[in-house]
């Protein structure tokens, strides 16, 4: 049975990985305005997703201003993918029709 991942337990970060997940890359802005949270929250969040390897980020140029742009590493989608597996099987346990 696969198991929760506790980095992941809180519902930004979950979400965070999530939209990433589904693109190589996105601008920080774009994802601060997607999760609509403030750039200091999502900076954190970012920081302490970084610093156990599940996302990275960059810098570049874009529209001629300088943006960081964010992607989902393979540890982070490997996480992500297991946390959403235990998921299922727990919302399994409750109705196997659901799975």
């Amino acid at each position: 049975m696969a198991e929760f991942d506790l980095n992941l337990q809180s519902l930004l970060r979950f979400k965070l990985l999530s939209l990433l997940a589904a693109v190589t890359e996105l601008e920080f802005a774009a994802l601060r305005d997607e999760l609509r949270v403030s750039d200091s929250v999502l900076s954190k969040q970012v920081s302490a997703l970084a610093g156990i390897d599940y996302v990275r980020s960059r810098k570049g140029v874009h529209a001629g201003r300088r943006t960081t742009w964010i992607s989902l590493t393979r540890t982070g989608r490997r996480a992500l993918t297991e946390h959403i597996t235990a998921l299922r099987d727990t919302i399994a346990r409750v109705d196997p029709h659901l799975r």
